[in-house]
């Protein structure tokens, strides 16, 4: 890590939070998310519409056993701790260590996890995702996994070895809920495509900035970890990212593999 590098992680650990509606929040300018989540109100409402879409359509419950993948600065733990006024369930795991203190010092210093995987956006020095991968949790022992614009920065093989984890770690009613940048029409993969929607006319810049999938590719991917998906939804998240709720596919020969 250079001396820039350190700088760069001490400014953001030792930020200070804001407050909006009673909250503390993080300041505008270590959220990710661009200009969709830079406003504290609509922070804060993001946070609170996962919570509503996650009861209704996941089975949310105060004592629902909550995976987050990729929590970043905390949104759906803020979220959580607002509407069941405790995290006790609740785990969040990010390969950016800086965004991770954060929300040890600021959230809880028990739930959150970091995890040095690389990430050529987030985490390049991070280690090599490869097959022999598995998540530090027990097999079954996760009823809601929740990745929030998590797979959009992420290639295939990487995924690959993910959604096979998760279909370990889910209990057998156990659900994802997921955004990722799902077309039909397209290539396969596609990193940065210029052709694609960006909501404020920029474009898409710096590695995995957008990693566009084709919609049947990125079932296959799913099918073959041994999830189905239960719900699709269209460009209905951030910057056009659709949403996806899975399930374990308790047919699926996949799903009976022993866990690693």
């Amino acid at each position: 890590m250079t001396v820039l590098d350190r700088a760069r992680e001490f400014r953001i650990v030792h930020a200070r939070p804001v407050v909006a509606e009673g909250i503390k929040l993080p300041p505008a300018w270590i959220r990710l998310g661009g200009h969709n989540f830079s406003n504290d109100a609509d922070f804060l409402a993001g946070a609170e519409r996962d919570i509503d879409r996650l009861e209704s359509e996941a089975g949310l419950a105060s004592n629902t056993r909550v995976l987050d993948i990729g929590c970043g600065v905390g949104r759906l733990a803020i979220g959580l701790k607002r509407r069941y006024g405790a995290l006790s369930n609740y785990t969040g795991i990010d390969v950016d260590r800086a965004r991770i203190r954060w929300c040890q010092r600021n959230i809880d210093p028990n739930s959150f996890l970091y995890l040095d995987l690389a990430n050529a956006r987030y985490n390049p020095e991070g280690a090599v995702i490869d097959e022999r991968f598995h998540f530090d949790i027990p097999a079954g022992s996760v009823d809601l996994i929740y990745l929030y614009s998590v797979f959009s920065h992420m290639e295939t093989p990487d995924i690959a070895v993910y959604l096979r984890e998760f279909a370990r770690l889910l209990s057998p009613q156990g659900k994802v809920f997921m955004t990722a940048f799902v077309e039909d029409e397209v290539p396969n993969v596609s990193i940065n495509p210029p052709d694609f929607r960006l909501a404020d006319g920029n474009e898409w810049s710096g590695a995995l900035h957008c990693v566009r999938y084709e919609r049947g590719y990125f079932e296959g991917l799913i099918a073959d970890a041994g999830l189905t998906v239960e719900r699709f939804r269209h460009a209905s998240d951030t910057d056009g990212q659709s949403c996806l709720i899975l399930a374990p596919d308790h047919d699926s020969a996949a799903a009976f593999q022993p866990p690693l």
